[in-house]
């Protein structure tokens, strides 16, 4: 758990090793601590391609980030949102979704349109054609398929997911 000092509208460009700026506004702030949320941002290793972002909340006791975050990644035109808050879901109507779910097994699809689901259970590689690379998805992401993509399933353990295509 990173601690930092805050000012309002500041950048803390050593926060976890990633460049930071204040996003939101931050509710309040005194020398004893802050309450509000910050985003994070920053490139991953030598691959500008990936780009995070980190929801942090602040504490209203300390200036202690806390460890729930929010982490949202785009790889491969596949964008994923890790363990989007569920004011997030609520607000999409995730839960109102049609649910779809397979065994473990691997095969081929092609994105008509463009399908935003979230996954409930499975640990799923997703192959986009042309790339030797994998986008692995997991229980409790949320995820966006581009319309258009094509790409091979490889689905280690069962999946359940909420799906809506636009």
């Amino acid at each position: 758990m990173a601690t930092f000092g805050i000012t309002v509208g500041a950048s803390f460009p050593h926060l976890n090793g990633f460049k930071s700026v204040t996003k939101h506004p931050v509710c309040s702030v005194s020398r004893k601590g802050a309450t509000g949320t910050i985003l994070v941002t920053g490139s991953v290793g030598s691959y500008s391609s990936r780009h995070h972002r980190y929801i942090y909340r602040l504490s209203s006791s300390s200036s202690k980030i806390m460890a729930s975050t929010t982490k949202e990644i785009e790889k491969l035109g596949i964008k994923i949102v890790k363990s989007p808050p569920e004011s997030k879901l609520s607000e999409l109507g995730v839960r109102s979704w049609p649910k779809w779910g397979c065994p473990p097994s691997k095969f081929p699809w092609t994105y008509s349109s463009k399908e935003t689901c979230y996954l409930l259970e499975g640990n799923v590689k997703v192959y986009p054609d042309g790339s030797d690379e994998a986008v692995q998805i997991v229980a409790g992401d949320l995820v966006v398929f581009p319309k258009g993509m094509s790409c091979t399933w490889d689905v280690s353990e069962a999946v359940d997911k909420h799906y809506k295509f636009d």
